[in-house]
């Protein structure tokens, strides 16, 4: 899923930030009128239709709405959700899910096994974004009302992961689905309802008093679009809002030292990549697009846009992660990046490179990467869209470079596969390596952890020599809120979770 770290390179506007400094005594916490949380976030959802968004911003909603069978915990290890057990056959073909008893959607009806089969039956007939993790799956079915067997043609070692790793599994509904109101109302059976939207302005949810997992103790949550980090921050400092996790990253240390403020961070499963159109000349060479990964400065970058708040990387996974490979091909080398451009024969190269203003950082990335590419003879020309075209844009290759960044997951394939495999759902780089496609599908196949390990590993280096992306760096995931606030916790993998927030005693 495609988007990252919400932070921005952006100046401070000290003036506003001073107006509410600390010590004030804001009363921060719950909503003006006392009925909820109000949380910030950088932008806007395109949608609300889990299956058919990439979209973060999507994603931060959604999070509280709907449900998968599994889901990871703090830990990011997988555990039982709408699925309350499951067994595996030895030979690891069938996978027999045992449903909740009892839950409901937020309409009222009754979940059950059915909901299960339409929901990844949808994913896989219509070829969504995430049919590919249904690879191997060879029947979905429900033999009762509470037991959902899928059926596999070979063995898929990482199967929770891929069905519960993300909300982008989620378990759906099909009268939801079918009246097309899942876009903007959608129905779920997570810990929030829907109750509420201002296009342009915020979404509301309440409190799902029958979810399986609890009542919720805040009886709201609202999403505000603050897509100015220094305005984010103001309206946190002033107790116009209680959450956001976009601040400026300029800000980090002043916020921390804030007593009426709380801070929190994790090293972050996310990653930040610039990809070239390999369907357009000259960057279907890949000594063109060498030149660029050793033409760019990652630390530079890292110091204008994060403010170091993030680890400078030239694979995708983090140090951090178990799935971790150490390579690191490219220094910054202009000189070694201008021969490598002469050698291709390419002088005087321009490049339209597509940045989106609800990720600034795209932004101040690509006018700092300008700078260090003019130094080997490229132009960059750094073209700024909305998210919704410039997803338009990748999506039909009318780009010559992008910046961006996933949303990284659980295991080492959901880093790699989707985006580097030759026929993977989110190539759009039109990248194709024939060895990359045999270590990762034999990684797929593989069920001994350390094979499976040195075949992503394998595949991932001769991604970063291929420039199939290149990696800059894994952003940290800081997020800062009202002490009022209990219960809530920052997670590695970015997903921002209200279910076990209250409100202080």
């Amino acid at each position: 899923m495609g988007r990252l770290s919400r932070w921005a390179g952006a100046a401070l506007v000290l003036a506003l930030l001073g107006a509410c400094s600390p010590g004030t005594g804001v009363d921060r916490g719950l909503s003006k009128d006392g009925s909820g949380v109000v949380a910030a976030i950088a932008g806007e959802p395109d949608q609300l239709d889990p299956h058919r968004t990439s979209a973060y911003f999507s994603f931060q909603v959604l999070e509280n709405t709907f449900d998968t069978l599994v889901e990871p915990d703090e830990n990011l290890r997988m555990r039982p959700a709408l699925a309350k057990s499951w067994k595996v056959s030895k030979d690891r073909l069938t996978w027999t899910f045992t449903l909740r008893k009892g839950v409901r959607w937020h309409d009222g009806s009754a979940f059950g096994a059915d909901d299960v089969v339409y929901s990844y039956r949808r994913i896989i007939d219509k070829k969504l974004g995430n049919a590919w993790r249904f690879d191997g799956v060879q029947d979905i079915s429900a033999p009762d009302d509470s037991t959902v067997v899928l059926t596999l043609d070979k063995p898929v070692y990482n199967l929770l992961s891929r069905i519960g790793g993300n909300k982008g599994l989620a378990i759906v509904n099909k009268k939801n689905v079918e009246s097309g109101k899942i876009k903007t109302h959608p129905v779920g059976t997570g810990p929030f309802s829907f109750d509420d939207y201002n296009p342009g302005e915020s979404i509301r949810l309440k409190a799902n008093s029958r979810w399986w997992g609890g009542a919720p103790k805040i009886p709201t949550l609202t999403f505000r679009f603050i897509p100015e980090p220094t305005t984010a921050l103001a309206d946190l400092e002033a107790g116009e809002i209680s959450w956001t996790d976009n601040i400026p990253p300029q800000q980090v240390e002043r916020v921390a030292q804030n007593p009426d403020l709380k801070l929190d961070s994790a090293v972050g499963n996310d990653y930040w990549y610039l990809a070239a159109n390999e369907d357009r000349r000259p960057f279907d060479d890949p000594r063109v697009r060498r030149a660029i990964a050793y033409g760019i400065d990652r630390k530079a970058i890292v110091k204008v846009t994060q403010y170091g708040n993030a680890a400078v990387n030239q694979l995708a996974i983090p140090k951090t992660n178990p799935w971790y490979t150490a390579y690191s091909p490219y220094s910054h080398n202009p000189r070694r990046a201008a021969k490598l451009l002469k050698s291709a024969g390419v002088h005087h190269l321009t490049i339209d490179m597509l940045v989106t203003k609800e990720y600034p950082e795209t932004i101040t990335a690509g006018q700092v990467i300008a700078s260090q590419l003019e130094k080997i003879g490229i132009t960059v020309k750094p073209r700024e869209v909305d998210f919704a075209t410039w997803l338009d844009k990748q999506g039909k290759g009318q780009y010559d470079m992008l910046m961006l960044g996933w949303l990284g997951s659980l295991d080492a394939e959901d880093f790699y596969y989707a985006q580097h495999h030759s026929k993977g759902n989110f190539n759009f780089q039109k990248y194709a390596n024939p060895e990359v496609d045999r270590l990762l599908e034999e990684g797929q196949k593989e069920s001994d952890t350390k094979a499976r390990k040195a075949r992503y590993a394998a595949a991932a280096r001769q991604i970063a020599d291929d420039a199939s992306y290149v990696y800059l760096y894994n952003p940290d995931v800081v997020q800062v809120w009202a002490p009022q606030l209990k219960g809530y916790k920052v997670r590695s993998d970015g997903a921002i979770r209200f279910r076990d927030v209250r409100p202080a005693d």
